[in-house]
């Protein structure tokens, strides 16, 4: 009952996050500004520390930290290379970088699922403690997805269907660990690597867009905020 509840609140805080940006897309650089440090903050303050604790049983940091760089690398070359090469035609490479950026979040939330039905096989109440990290961030997670769409040119409507493909995306990962169990450590390097892309996404791409051709001051605190809510959030839901 405790997995069925906690994954009706995950897909209803994603779609709550994504309707929040699309309801305020005239305010979307501040909601860029508040993505970027949210996203930020969960690379930082929860996939990292995660992916350290899951792997450091068969892995030393220095690897999951080399593996993130990695993930941050790829990232970086997909960005710049794979979508140069779009037959240059901007709305093509637009396609492209919106596509990847929602399936990215769209996957890491499926691995949010992971982690909670991972989580509840140990013992519930460290399943009820990673749930609710889980729910705090998945409000930032639709925000993201829908910012990602929209700040590439994709309309309302393409935002909306990657809301909701993120939004399902945690229900089937928490649904999924019924049918296996998955070694922590493979768990902790694929976390590290989309440490890495959230970190790129974050600080290279929403980031500077969240500040350009705007006022960088009002950008600037809706960005520290964003780390802020997150820290404090995780830093709560682990009391």
């Amino acid at each position: 009952m405790n997995i069925i509840l906690i994954s009706i609140f995950a897909l209803l805080s994603t779609l709550l996050g994504g309707l929040f940006a699309l309801r305020f897309r005239d305010k979307l650089h501040l909601i860029l500004g508040f993505s970027a440090g949210a996203i930020i903050g969960v690379a930082f303050f929860d996939l990292l520390p995660e992916a350290i604790e899951l792997g450091s049983s068969k892995y030393d940091i220095s690897f999951l930290t080399m593996i993130t760089a990695i993930g941050f690398i790829s990232y970086m070359i997909l960005d710049r290379f794979v979508f140069f090469h779009s037959h240059g035609h901007e709305e093509n490479e637009n396609n492209s970088k919106a596509v990847l950026g929602a399936g990215s979040l769209s996957i890491h939330s499926f691995l949010d699922g992971i982690a909670i039905g991972l989580a509840f096989q140990v013992s519930n109440a460290i399943g009820m403690i990673v749930a609710i990290a889980v729910l705090v961030h998945d409000f930032s997670d639709g925000i993201n997805t829908v910012n990602m769409i929209l700040k590439n040119g994709g309309d309302r409507k393409s935002a909306f269907k990657w809301l909701i493909i993120d939004a399902i995306a945690p229900v089937l990962g928490i649904f999924s660990t019924l049918f296996f169990t998955l070694p922590s450590s493979v768990l902790g390097i694929t976390l590290s690597v989309f440490t890495g892309f959230f970190l790129y996404i974050g600080a290279s791409d929403l980031l500077p867009e969240s500040h350009h051709s705007q006022p960088t001051y009002w950008t600037t605190l809706a960005t520290v905020l964003g780390i802020c809510v997150i820290f404090l959030a995780i830093k709560l839901a682990g009391i």
